[in-house]
């Protein structure tokens, strides 16, 4: 049986990093699929138990140089803490280097155009420059040097590999010209180190931005009420939330933020669920109605059961699937990936070219100006860019949409959802309120409506069908007593069956039943032509009553589906339903096609129907009944509320029930791949232009050091610019 873990991977420096530990987990017999994301420091790893162990996956990673260990469910909180020390050490060390480095850049600046600079003589001195340059090169960079050199054993090269010996070259031929006879005017010490404090100051930068991408999760963490006042033995105990166990009555006060998934047992109350199902109005809740934890209590005292706690709990399974999708790597990453991969060897061999081409070509014996611009090239060329535009883009994106009630499951469903071409939806429960009721009973033999309302609610409460359920209501509100039927059988997509009192009674659709004499055709359609989902109640083989049960659509269908249409994607409802009354609801909701008359096990061929033509197809639906449908999908969108809702069933899960999810579902998929092509763009053109500029001897190396460090940076708050986008406008 195959087992899921996902590790925390500390010390990587690039996307090359990243790589080198990917291909070194899936050398290891059992894996069976590992991918490490740089942007967010972890690896998410697939493997057989028998075969593989934990330890294995951890000792391979510190093989190759890094750290690593399981996540804890506390990740977030602990990861903060070491990335907030991780900041203070780099922080410290590029306070001390710029310190250090401060006199070098001087005498820089006023050797490239501030001449009006004094430089005293003591500055130029190759013994101070030396001094001040050489902590900076091997304590203060000693961190380049250790990766470099991890990469060297992996018989690879990385990030570390160009500023280790860009930064070395610098140094090394400043030091030989120190101790040479020759006059003190081509040194390079401030190279060496204005470069590494640049580099750090970038890295700086880089780390408080990429930590702002993880945003999302940690507002969605601190939403959990840390404590909760729990009833034991007649006792009133306040306890940390992780101590309470299923079956525990709870009592939330007003302004409380309730602390479990539950069910009201005493009291009213107005509950805003906004920060999980992102619907800004209060919902009501009453004895019976179920409670999602880190809501807010607004008025009433509440008494709740606890049913689901700690990992089983709603907010525990969102930031689950948050987390899979930041780790997920999209169809888009597998570019940037092969390009990373060959992009350092290419970088060195390009630097290479570059220095004998000026010293034996274009400037021919100038050793200094051909090293300066080998210097240049292999400096602007870190690939870190490249290796974060795709991961904090999915990063920030996913974490947005979950604050907008929008969870996918991984980064090939964020991809693909914004460029689905035709968006396939159940009706019952999706288009419409998935409440319908009993408008009418028709009796066709000669029993009357009490009667009717006995047989068929006797059967029906065996069934968890929304139809039934409607049934069954109508006749508690009748005050029918519902008897117990025996040898319950249910027909998928057709009906019912049980006995009472001896009597074989069978309750379904009109095609169900069309073989049984009784049917009144005309009274069936008529029915349906008003948008009426009919069932029929057969008694010993004769059809007896037809019941009318209208489900309402939602109101904001019409307004959705003609975004859906405007935004070029095709929508079809697919139902159990007969066909006039799907045609009806499909009129009402704007739905230009209507498959109906579909069993469940039909859905999925539907489904793949629509794909041909290689189009992208959505399926909508409730996340269980519809799960064929769903998986046969390129996208499968589970609609559902609160504690019920089936994220592991589908591709994405919408935490509320409002169809405007849709439109956030596409608007979030769209805005973020927009932003993730934006970024490998700019990473690109970056180096296709930067490159070239530094071999053609047009840039220094202190200045392609800031220009490195600034791209990373530039590409990262670029994704951050996903947490502030309006995505929020189509709730209304």
């Amino acid at each position: 049986m195959q087992e899921h873990t996902t590790l925390e991977i500390s010390g990587m420096t690039c996307a090359n990093c990243a790589l080198r530990i990917e291909k070194g987990l899936s050398r290891i017999p059992g894996v069976e699929q590992a991918q490490v994301n740089f942007a967010m420091e972890t690896a998410s790893v697939d493997f057989d138990p028998g075969t593989a162990a934990l330890r294995q996956l951890i000792e391979k990673v510190e093989q190759l140089g890094y750290g690593a260990r399981e996540q804890r469910s506390d990740a977030i909180d602990h990861r903060d803490e070491e990335r907030d020390r991780e900041i203070r050490r780099t922080f410290v060390a590029w306070v001390c280097s710029a310190f250090l480095s401060a006199p070098l850049a001087y005498t820089m600046a006023a050797h490239l155009g501030l001449d009006f600079l004094p430089v005293p003589d003591v500055l130029m001195n190759p013994w101070l420059q030396l001094a001040l340059a050489a902590p900076v090169q091997f304590i203060i960079g000693a961190r380049f040097y250790s990766g470099a050199w991890r990469a060297l054993r992996d018989r690879s090269a990385n990030m570390d590999t160009l500023v280790a010996l860009g930064t070395s070259a610098a140094f090394f031929y400043s030091l030989y010209m120190s101790l040479g006879p020759t006059a003190h005017t081509e040194l390079y010490y401030e190279t060496s180190a204005v470069l590494i404090s640049l580099i750090l100051l970038g890295k700086l930068l880089e780390a408080r931005a990429r930590g702002r991408t993880s945003a999302a999760i940690q507002r969605l963490m601190h939403l959990q009420a840390p404590t909760a006042l729990v009833l034991r033995n007649g006792t009133e105990l306040l306890l940390p939330v992780e101590e309470v166990q299923v079956g525990d009555i709870v009592r939330v006060r007003p302004g409380e933020s309730i602390p479990v998934d539950g069910v009201v047992l005493e009291g009213e109350s107005a509950v805003n669920e906004a920060m999980i199902t992102g619907e800004s109005m209060p919902i009501e809740k009453r004895a019976g109605d179920r409670v999602i934890g880190a809501t807010l209590n607004q008025f009433g005292l509440l008494r709740i059961q606890a049913q689901k706690v700690g990992r089983d709990a709603t907010l525990a399974r969102i930031v689950r699937a948050v987390r899979e999708a930041q780790g997920a790597r999209p169809p888009i990453q597998r570019f940037a990936d092969r390009v990373s991969a060959i992009f350092t060897p290419i970088v060195l061999g390009i630097a290479l070219l570059t220095f004998l081409g000026w010293f034996f070509w274009v400037d021919s014996g100038n050793l200094a100006r051909a090293l300066e611009n080998a210097i240049a090239v292999l400096v602007i060329a870190c690939p870190c860019a490249l290796g974060l535009a795709t991961p904090t883009s999915i990063m920030a994106g996913s974490g947005r949409g979950a604050e907008l009630g929008v969870l996918f499951r991984g980064g090939e469903q964020l991809e693909h959802a914004g460029a689905v071409q035709v968006m396939a939806l159940d009706k019952t429960g999706t288009i419409t309120r998935g409440e319908p009721e009993l408008i009418s009973v028709t009796s066709l033999g000669g029993m009357s409506e009490q009667e009717i309302l006995t047989l068929a609610g006797a059967v029906e409460k065996n069934s968890e069908h929304p139809l039934a359920q409607a049934i069954v209501r109508a006749a508690q509100k009748a005050g029918v007593p519902l008897k117990e039927a025996d040898q319950f059988q249910a027909f998928p997509g057709g009906g019912v069956e049980g006995r009472l009192d001896g009597q074989r009674i069978v309750i379904g659709s009109p095609d169900f039943l069309k073989s049984q004499p009784g049917v009144e055709a005309s009274t069936v359609a008529q029915l349906e032509s008003q948008g009426m989902t009919v069932a029929l109640l057969s008694v010993d083989g004769v059809v007896q009553a037809c019941l009318s049960i209208a489900d309402q659509i939602r109101p904001e269908a019409p307004a959705v589906m003609a975004r859906l249409r405007e935004s070029g994607i095709e929508t079809v409802m697919i139902t159990g339903d007969n066909q006039r009354t799907a045609e009806v609801i499909a009129h009402q909701a704007g739905i230009s096609r209507v498959m109906a008359g579909v069993k469940p096990e039909e859905k999925a061929a539907m489904v793949n129907g629509l794909k041909r033509g290689n189009r992208l197809v959505a399926m909508v639906g409730d996340g269980i009944n519809d799960a064929p449908a769903l998986a046969a999908a390129d996208v499968g969108v589970a609609m559902s509320t609160g504690s019920d809702i089936a994220i592991e069933s589908a591709d994405v899960a919408l935490l509320s029930a409002d169809l405007h999810g849709l439109l956030r579902l596409i608007e979030v998929s769209r805005s973020t791949m927009r932003n993730v092509r934006q970024n490998l763009f700019w990473a690109l053109a970056y180096n296709t232009l930067g490159i070239p500029i530094a071999a053609a001897g047009f840039l220094a190396p202190w200045l392609a050091g800031a220009a490195m460090a600034l791209s990373s940076v530039s590409v990262t708050l670029n994704a951050l610019r996903l947490q502030r986008m309006p995505m929020g406008k189509d709730r209304s």
